[in-house]
């Protein structure tokens, strides 16, 4: 039985579109949704900057940056829960999305993980790769819906 839906968020377009299809889908079926939302820090590093406190006084800021726009997103999404009376829960994580929304999956006993996707070519994933089909080939445990944008 489904009864609790993770729902990975990045603020995309794409990602707003499979929140509000897990709203639709918890409210018919009476389940909770967890909100996840992944800062990605391996994107920080900064290269060619010639002092290290010149660097870790740029990536403070950018940090905080990323924690408040995470923020932002997720209490969104939870606005949009809360209306359609679902029982919410929200979750930011810093590390590598892919790994993290599966880490998560299994702390919060999800039925199923929902994801928004772009609806990238298989030569574009390939290059540029991608976290819905990250999640796709190693969340073996774990059902995954994929609302396309």
């Amino acid at each position: 039985m489904v009864s609790k839906l993770l729902v990975a968020t990045d603020g995309s377009d794409s990602a707003w579109k499979a929140v509000k299809y897990a709203v639709g889908f918890a409210k018919q079926i009476g389940a909770s949704i967890t909100l996840v939302s992944v800062i990605d820090k391996s994107s920080l590093i900064v290269q060619s900057i010639p002092s290290l406190e010149t660097a870790s006084n740029l990536i403070a800021p950018i940090e905080d940056y990323l924690q408040q726009a995470a923020e932002a997103y997720i209490q969104k999404a939870e606005r949009l829960c809360n209306k359609n009376g679902i029982i919410v829960k929200k979750v930011i994580r810093s590390g590598h999305p892919v790994e993290e929304i599966i880490k998560e999956a299994k702390r919060s006993k999800a039925s199923i993980i929902v994801l928004g996707s772009y609806g990238k070519g298989m030569l574009e994933t390939a290059v540029l790769g991608s976290i819905t089909q990250g999640v796709i080939h190693n969340s073996a445990k774990f059902p995954v819906l994929v609302v396309r944008k």
